[in-house]
């Protein structure tokens, strides 16, 4: 992206803090440097550097959408607070051409002993509106906050969720070049973050969005690009698919490991090649909006990680009956089958599915934990063992979809994660009947009648 359209320009920034091990240590810091410069001895430190932000720089375009994602202590909330202006960076230089409209930290911007009524004039006030803007648009405000009568009580009788409706409410009016939202919206209702949703997929059609988001499928699904912190670094920055695959496998990685499953499956082909057949040879409508879906074969190599101790060896589609399909229809019934071989022994094992579209978005998917839950199933060393989900294929719109393959072994909440294949098998639609909503269901029936209005 060309230096000239960018609209926020972040160039070698830091933060530091330093960190003190006791409260006296900061009276000896503040004292002994001093006298020690005044008898030639310099270097004297009585705290530890912590570095929140180190050496960060990117740019972000104008109408570009950039998702930050990292582990909490990362430094995105840091990061974002220096852009909006709210901290002073240690080092490095931040520029910003625009409105900023800011969502950070609950509450931040308000005043505690102040009416909601009060805030709101307070607030957009300090976001460049005027006393008869904001009077112009209070209604409008207040009914998209919809906190009722509590918009004239102190914002300190607010949840966290009143809070929160109300400071988007006003971010909303202020006619921001800039939106930046550090993550709270994860405490609103659904019904807000709904509403919320739909204003930002809004302001993305002409405005420029900054968010930090622990919701990866959020990410995929609405930024343009994605930036990965860890430590005060960016570890990666780019396509949002790669960046939040990538995070996700460092994530199972901090909990189990170094990945082991990329060794060993290049060493290890696939469990034979299948014949597979036509489905829609038995089909009878013909039609031009019938939803043909080709189906590819499983890629052993396809990209993935966990810790080899059981590794995917096939995933396929097939019929009732277990022959392979190379095609499906929308709405036909079908069988996932995952196949599996135990490198290492496995008990409790989980074997799982997503199925998503080209954004990454995750449209259905299950596992097998439920159905084997009070079970005492386990597999030996080189025993093959395979999970089958069975249902109805859902009408999908044209374009290519993946689907996600998962052995584990644990519980839901807590487990180890063998292998994961982010691409096993590939699907593309190539036309569809589909008008509405990420997937279609076929309808087991569809009725229009008139109804006896008669009292009796």
């Amino acid at each position: 992206m060309p230096s000239e359209a960018a609209i926020i320009r972040v160039d070698d920034i830091s933060k530091n803090y330093q960190i003190y091990a006791r409260p006296g240590d900061r009276l000896k810091q503040f004292v002994y440097p001093r006298l020690g410069r005044l008898v030639g001895r310099t270097g004297l430190k009585y705290y530890n550097d912590f570095w929140a932000v180190n050496g960060v720089s990117f740019e972000v375009g104008r109408g570009e959408t950039i998702g930050i994602i990292g582990r909490n202590g990362s430094g995105k909330s840091t990061l974002l607070q220096m852009i909006c202006g709210t901290l002073s960076p240690t080092g490095g230089s931040i520029r910003v051409e625009g409105k900023v409209a800011a969502l950070l930290e609950l509450g931040s911007g308000f005043n505690p002993e102040f009416s909601g009524r009060e805030n709101v004039f307070l607030n957009a006030s300090l976001l460049g509106l005027t006393t008869e803007q904001i009077e112009a648009r209070f209604d409008s405000i207040a009914a998209f906050a919809d906190i009722g009568e509590h918009i004239e009580q102190p914002v300190k009788t607010y949840s966290s969720g009143m809070m929160v409706r109300l400071a988007f409410a006003v971010i909303a009016h202020v006619d921001a070049d800039i939106l930046v939202i550090d993550e709270a919206l994860a405490v609103g209702d659904a019904f807000f973050t709904q509403k919320c949703m739909r204003f930002m997929r809004n302001f993305m059609k002409s405005g420029t969005v900054l968010f930090v988001s622990h919701d990866t499928a959020s990410v995929r699904s609405l930024c343009n690009r994605a930036i990965w912190i860890e430590k005060g670094r960016i570890v990666e920055q780019g396509d949002p698919k790669d960046v939040c695959e990538h995070y996700l496998e460092a994530y199972y990685e901090a909990q189990q490991g170094k990945s082991a499953t990329n060794r060993v499956i290049k060493n290890r082909p696939a469990i034979g090649k299948a014949t597979f057949r036509d489905q829609r040879a038995a089909l009878i409508n013909h039609s031009n909006l019938r939803n043909d879906l080709r189906i590819f074969e499983f890629d052993p190599s396809a990209a993935s990680f966990g810790s080899g101790d059981a590794l995917i060896r096939d995933v396929r589609l097939t019929d009732d009956d277990g022959h392979p399909l190379s095609w499906v229809v929308g709405g036909e019934a079908v069988r996932l089958q995952i196949t599996m071989e135990a490198i290492r022994p496995v008990h409790a094992p989980i074997v799982g599915f997503f199925l998503k579209d080209h954004l990454g978005q995750t449209l259905f998917g299950d596992n097998t934990y439920l159905a084997y839950q009070d079970s005492d199933m386990h597999f030996d060393v080189h025993d093959l063992y395979q999970a089958e989900f069975s249902f109805e294929m859902p009408i999908l719109p044209a374009g290519m979809y993946s689907v996600v393959a998962s052995a584990a072994a644990g519980t839901q909440e807590h487990h180890v994660q063998h292998h994961w294949i982010h691409d096993a098998l590939f699907i593309k639609s190539e036309s569809s009947s589909h008008s509405t909503g990420l997937v279609g269901i076929p309808m087991s029936t569809i009725s229009l009648m008139k109804l006896d209005n008669t009292e009796s």
